[in-house]
């Protein structure tokens, strides 16, 4: 799978947070947004606020692609229900998300490199795919050698963000559950962003 390389202290300053929980805040010495400073910016379209609304929550689950977030808005359409809700669902409860909200990475773009190297287990297999879905139940943990990374303990024992009330940490045994389906209220977001607008964003452009 694709990993983004782009500079993301700049996807950081251009949404005014930082998006992606980063130790170094990339809003420290540089607060404004890319560009030129000091112009005065043009009133954003309907469709150039959708398109940001999308462009925020690609960035939230770590430059997720076009291709990947069309493809959930898709499944999302196939369920009964709220599809913004299930839509949000798919993208939350993805392994690398889940690795990341457990705090076993100080970073989403961490909790990829974990999963993708090898060292998650799922109910006590290894499981190296980022989009796997993790169900209500399902036990993730760190292989036993890998618990020994300095990078998963710090993480663990940084104070930057909680674990999130539908997953419950096991810290001793480097495991957590997923305990229920998320809904967008508890998902922490670090910037705020409206699905529906990126649901009939995707509705109109795919």
């Amino acid at each position: 799978m694709a990993r983004y390389t782009g500079k993301k202290n700049r996807i950081a300053r251009r949404f005014g947070t930082n998006i992606f929980g980063r130790a170094r805040n990339p809003l420290l010495h540089k607060p404004n947004p890319p560009g030129v400073h000091g112009a005065r910016r043009r009133k954003k379209s309907d469709y150039g606020l959708q398109l940001e609304e999308k462009q925020k929550l690609k960035a939230i689950y770590g430059m997720l692609s076009e291709k990947q977030l069309v493809a959930y808005y898709k499944k999302a359409l196939q369920k009964e229900g709220n599809t913004a809700q299930h839509f949000a669902e798919f993208l939350e409860c993805r392994l690398d998300t889940v690795v990341y909200r457990l705090k076993f990475a100080a970073t989403i773009f961490g909790a990829h490199q974990l999963v993708s190297h090898g060292h998650i287990l799922v109910d006590g297999k290894k499981v190296d795919i980022r989009s796997f879905q993790v169900k209500p139940g399902m036990i993730i943990s760190i292989k036993e050698k890998s618990r020994k990374m300095k990078a998963i303990d710090a993480a663990l024992d940084s104070s930057m963000n909680n674990v999130p009330d539908y997953l419950s940490l096991d810290r001793p045994h480097y495991s957590g559950q997923l305990l229920a389906m998320p809904i967008q209220e508890q998902m922490p977001w670090p910037i705020e962003v409206n699905i529906h607008e990126i649901c009939d964003f995707l509705a109109h452009t795919t």
